[in-house]
């Protein structure tokens, strides 16, 4: 936790009598900054963040109670405290300080033990909070380390002789997501790749994710149809489902031999096929999301692909990335973004699909997490 010693109090005050008695109380105790108006401190403010504002409120130009209000829009400053320490005495001045996103008000004159223990105190709660913030922070980053590296750590290698490349991607929209993706070779040289979108973000979809992918991956070697894979999955999660969650999957079988790629969705958008400059969607008929109810009957369809073709599985938070004017990426967008496409490789594709994304996005906040599968045949 940092030393109060270190922390750093900008002192906001028009009269420099004032910043004089400020300064001559506080100067062992703590870093100090100081303004003699709004305009400044607002400057000093984004250029040197501090730990906490003492600010006047009857100052020419920007007064004080516009200086908080700026200061809690600046992300430097957003979660500051800030004690007013003015003349004004009634209590509409002080109610109105504190609607403006003060965290303290003392009137003048002032007694200077009395403001050196509120600065000690605002200090040690911002001190504590921070270092709460931090260790949460740590958390979420090995969080986020070990939620990556439950994904498959080399998609490439698992179709290498199949005549099947793969490449996948993930950027969850917080440090960790609900995700997932998996592509595994079957004892009897099939391929199984596999989408999931679990409810919901954060960590509770996190966990929910590790679950789901542990269970495809021990699953998935004894049965040979998507929608059995579906259903088996489906049946223990919602054995083991206190929150009531649940994952939407698409599960897709491909028999190298054949060429034959058999699939089933459990209230998953769907396959994109990619073939000659054409992307089309692959017809799909949901069942509801995986771990609501048991039984579930996804049924499988067919698609036959041919050497060149490319498959690409996804997750809404493709389709369903904003801009800022509110705009959907939306579907007419991703098979029109996908059908140039064609002769790209499985990682050139999906690498092409986030750029466009982003770029649809631009600086609008990642809404939902993103995910994507390329399956393209060589042979």
């Amino acid at each position: 936790m940092k030393n109060l010693s270190d922390c750093r109090v900008l002192l906001v005050d028009d009269a420099k009598t004032n910043l004089d008695i400020l300064v001559e109380g506080l100067k062992g105790d703590h870093k100090l900054s100081l303004a003699l108006n709004g305009e400044m401190a607002l400057q000093i403010a984004a250029r040197t963040p501090p730990d906490l504002v003492l600010l006047d409120i009857m100052m020419p130009g920007l007064d004080g109670y516009e200086v908080c209000r700026r200061m809690r829009l600046m992300p430097e400053t957003a979660e500051v405290p800030i004690m007013f320490l003015s003349s004004l005495e009634e209590v509409q001045n002080k109610t109105r300080g504190f609607e403006v996103g003060a965290n303290d008000y003392l009137t003048k004159p002032f007694e200077m033990l009395e403001v050196k223990a509120r600065v000690r105190s605002l200090l040690k709660a911002k001190a504590y909070a921070d270092a709460v913030k931090e260790k949460i922070a740590y958390d979420l980053r090995i969080a986020s380390e070990i939620q990556m590296g439950i994904l498959p750590s080399d998609v490439p290698a698992v179709t290498e002789g199949t005549g099947l490349e793969a490449h996948a991607i993930l950027y969850p929209a917080q440090e960790v997501g609900g995700d997932l993706y998996e592509v595994l070779r079957m004892p009897d040289g099939n391929l199984v790749a596999v989408m999931g979108d679990v409810s919901g973000k954060g960590i509770p979809a996190a966990l929910f994710m590790a679950m789901t992918t542990t269970l495809v991956r021990a699953l998935a070697p004894d049965l040979h149809r998507p929608e059995d894979i579906l259903r088996r999955v489906s049946d223990v999660l919602v054995l083991h489902n206190p929150r009531n969650m649940f994952v939407t999957m698409l599960c897709a079988i491909y028999d190298p031999r054949s060429g034959r790629l058999d699939y089933a969705s459990a209230g998953h958008p769907p396959l994109v096929l990619i073939r000659e400059g054409n992307a089309q969607f692959l017809p799909v008929q949901p069942d509801p999301p995986a771990g609501i109810l048991t039984g579930l009957s996804a049924p499988s369809q067919s698609a036959q692909l041919q050497p060149g073709d490319l498959v690409v599985f996804y997750t809404d938070g493709v389709t369903e990335a904003f801009n800022a004017a509110g705009d959907l990426y939306g579907d007419d967008k991703l098979l029109e973004e996908l059908a140039g496409h064609s002769g790209y490789a499985a990682a050139e594709s999906t690498a092409a699909l986030l750029r466009s994304v982003r770029a649809h996005a631009g600086e609008h906040p990642q809404s939902d997490d993103i995910a994507v599968l390329a399956l393209k045949r060589k042979q």
